[in-house]
């Protein structure tokens, strides 16, 4: 069986969930165990679980190869939380999965997706908790990184493409900004895709060091840092030093 496997740990939980590199091993040894051919491990390092398609290039990127390559037959996880954790984003994706003929596999949760009533009752239970867990985690942890985005410092996270953290704060990378300005450049004249394949062609390296997709392309274009503007749980800050436009 072909398979892509996807890794997400958050910032503020990464003791509880372990880290990226946990999680790629676990999937990489059950796939020996098992003889499944992992062909691709997507990750998104720092990015909450509330989060959209849209707002995960690992994500986006995993599912833009599901359908350029067909023959992949379904997603490895180490545990359901690690797709989701909210309760709509959770299905949500279980059936975007389910209507791509695509399998999902996860290492600590095995049957998840069964079509037996009890297991999609159990399934939606966890997305429950999991979500209600996330809330109180956030709770606990935000005010002191709203604090600090109020005061227009790095509020923690994995630094965007184009930025490195020094000194906890955020400082452009040179060159990784130079691909986010080409991507910015190409937009009103290409598509994502299009932008994607130029940049795979110009062997310039994603933030995974990998390939580009179009839903990563679309991340860029969507985050407002590149525009000088800093955004934490709602707050909004001005960081006009940090624009690369």
């Amino acid at each position: 069986m072909r398979l892509i496997g996807y890794c997400r740990v958050s910032t503020e939980n990464q003791k509880e969930e372990g880290t990226i590199e946990i999680q790629r091993q676990a999937l990489i040894e059950y796939a020996t165990a098992k003889g499944y051919n992992l062909v691709e491990i997507f990750s998104d390092n720092g990015i909450s679980g509330t989060k959209d398609l849209d707002n995960r290039p690992g994500l986006a990127g995993m599912f833009d190869q599901l359908e350029a390559q067909p023959d992949i037959e379904g997603v490895m996880i180490f545990k359901l939380d690690r797709l989701a954790r909210d309760l709509y984003i959770q299905e949500h994706l279980l059936r975007k999965l389910l209507d791509m003929n695509k399998t999902l596999i996860s290492i600590k949760e095995p049957d998840i997706c069964s079509n037996d009533p009890m297991r999609k009752a159990f399934r939606q239970f966890m997305g429950i908790v999991s979500e209600l867990e996330k809330s109180f985690i956030t709770m606990r942890l935000s005010g002191g990184r709203m604090n600090k985005a109020r005061k227009a410092g790095y509020a923690g996270g994995s630094p965007a493409y184009g930025y490195r953290a020094k000194d906890k704060e955020l400082i452009v990378n040179s060159e990784e900004a130079d691909a986010i300005r080409t991507i910015f450049s190409l937009r009103d004249r290409h598509s994502l895709r299009e932008i994607a394949a130029y940049l795979n062609q110009e062997g310039i390296p994603s933030a995974r060091g990998g390939r580009w997709y179009a839903g990563t392309v679309k991340y860029m274009l969507d985050n407002p840092i590149y525009q000088g503007v800093m955004e934490y749980a709602g707050v909004r800050v001005d960081k006009p030093d940090l624009s690369l436009l």
